[in-house]
């Protein structure tokens, strides 16, 4: 595999297989780095299971039906997988610390907004702002994680992974003590600590935190507005279809939010073949295992944004609780990611990437699965935490592999395109679960959930997304592949 590099920037590399590649002695500690980096991304996971136990209150609080209120998370899932590919683009030109200090205001103020809304329409708002705020956060996050050498970075990764996995495992844990204690309210406004917790990051401004100089690259020029638009629109239109039946989405509003998505696509094809250097750019998505790699993620995140979207309400009905119960039986599987976060580094030095996703894959599909066809509270905790594994290890072994996809140029938008597909894919599954469920039985569209990641099991087995060779940064730049 060649290696690129520029002044003041470590070479990345996370090998298939075998030994892991050699390391600076003055690399940055991974492990200080992912814990800084990991506790400043737990409010905003936190924020995306929380909520969930508030709802009911919220739509009794602002007389608004409860159908109504599945807008609150549609609308954080949304724009923060939106924000991304975004935030991908300007770290050509801004650090991931700027990128950082931004995307924690805008996060911490739409979840001010969100918390102190006096409408439905005013909360939905603050939570489109926050989601935005969230999404660049998490961009400039692995930005800092990925600029470090191989073993480090996959340390760093494994850490924010677990962190990540913790805080929205007991989302709803914390959601439901908020909601009894505080109200409502104070849930969409947990994000808001992350101002706090930003002065911790301060010391990742002197960490290796860029990576790639975007010189010669066109997409150091004026932003692809047109790209951008049309990427937003399909996976806005995307979202909405799926959560049409379950928010009571008018037939009429439906075919136009259809209509408009396959214009969107066409549009999207369009652009990625007429504008090489585009927000989408052709050299990117057409890398070696990179699409399979998103693709992966996406469909692991929906399996366990999935569960996790479920798996509450089915403890309670199993044990006859309320959501505080159900938090506290579902923190074992929380934990989880912990031991999941370690274990993976261990087995990228054993294991090629795409064994390793595969097997993630894998995990996610019996979890899945068990959750959908066992109805006591221990199988349902024990399939939870199956998935809880996948989606931690997934994120830290997709995530660290993107750098080595693509030359090193085009690593941050690499980086953006790759999580607003994982995103995507998490906004994606309880969507579907609950468009799903008030057609069949919930334990069929459980089922039909575990189709996703079994199809990133699939494309693991085939498509095998390791990085065997990174193109020259300078090879096919400006011209599509």
């Amino acid at each position: 595999m060649s290696q690129h590099t520029r002044q003041g920037t470590t070479p990345q590399t996370i090998p298939s297989g075998g030994a892991p590649a050699p390391e600076r002695t003055d690399a940055p500690d991974g492990r200080r780095l992912g814990l800084t980096l990991g506790m400043l991304v737990l409010p905003m996971y936190v924020a995306l299971g929380a909520p969930s136990v508030a709802l009911p209150a919220i739509g009794r609080a602002l007389a608004v039906p409860f159908g109504a209120t599945a807008w609150i998370l549609a609308a954080w899932s949304l724009t923060s997988a939106l924000a991304m590919p975004v935030a991908g683009r300007l770290l050509v030109r801004w650090s991931p610390f700027q990128v950082l200090v931004a995307g924690v205001v805008a996060l911490a103020a739409g979840s001010a907004l969100a918390g102190a809304g006096p409408t439905l329409s005013v909360v939905i708002v603050g939570r489109l702002i926050g989601g935005a705020g969230a999404g660049a956060t998490v961009i400039a996050v692995f930005a800092a994680a990925t600029a470090l050498p191989g073993r480090q970075r996959i340390r760093a990764l494994g850490i924010i992974a677990a962190a990540s996995a913790t805080a929205s495992g007991c989302g709803t844990l914390l959601g439901g003590a908020v909601t009894a204690w505080l109200g409502w309210r104070a849930v969409l406004a947990i994000p808001v600590l992350a101002l706090p917790l930003l002065l911790a990051a301060l010391p990742t401004r002197r960490a290796p935190t860029r990576s790639g100089s975007g010189e010669g690259n066109g997409s150091t020029g004026r932003l692809d507005i047109v790209g951008a638009a049309v990427l937003s629109v399909l996976a806005g239109s995307l979202i909405t279809l799926l959560q049409a039946h379950s928010v009571g989405l008018p037939a009429p509003v439906t075919l136009v939010v259809a209509a408009a998505g396959a214009l969107a696509a066409v549009g999207l094809w369009w652009r990625v073949r007429s504008t090489p250097d585009g927000f989408v750019p052709r050299r990117v998505i057409a890398s070696r295992g990179f699409l399979a790699a998103g693709l992966i993620g996406g469909t692991v995140f929906a399996g366990y944004y999935g569960v996790l979207f479920r798996a509450p309400s089915l403890i309670e009905q199993a044990t006859g609780g309320g959501p505080q119960e159900a938090g506290v039986l579902l923190v074992p599987a929380a934990a989880c990611s912990v031991l999941a976060g370690r274990l993976v580094g261990a087995l990228t030095d054993r294991f090629a990437g795409w064994q390793v996703s595969a097997g993630l894959a894998a995990l996610t599909v019996v979890g899945v699965l068990v959750v959908a066809i066992f109805t006591g509270p221990i199988p349902i905790v024990v399939g939870t935490a199956l998935t809880v594994c996948g989606f931690a290890g997934a994120q830290a072994v997709l995530v660290s592999l993107a750098p080595d996809l693509v030359a090193a140029d085009d690593r941050d938008t690499a980086q953006g395109l790759l999580n607003f597909m994982n995103a995507l894919g998490g906004g994606i599954g309880p969507a579907a679960v609950a468009g799903l469920s008030g057609i069949v039985p919930v334990p069929v569209a459980l089922a039909v959930l575990a189709a996703l990641p079994l199809a990133g099991l699939v494309l693991s087995l085939t498509r095998r997304p390791t990085a065997d060779r990174r193109p020259e940064p300078d090879a096919t730049r400006g011209s599509p592949r």
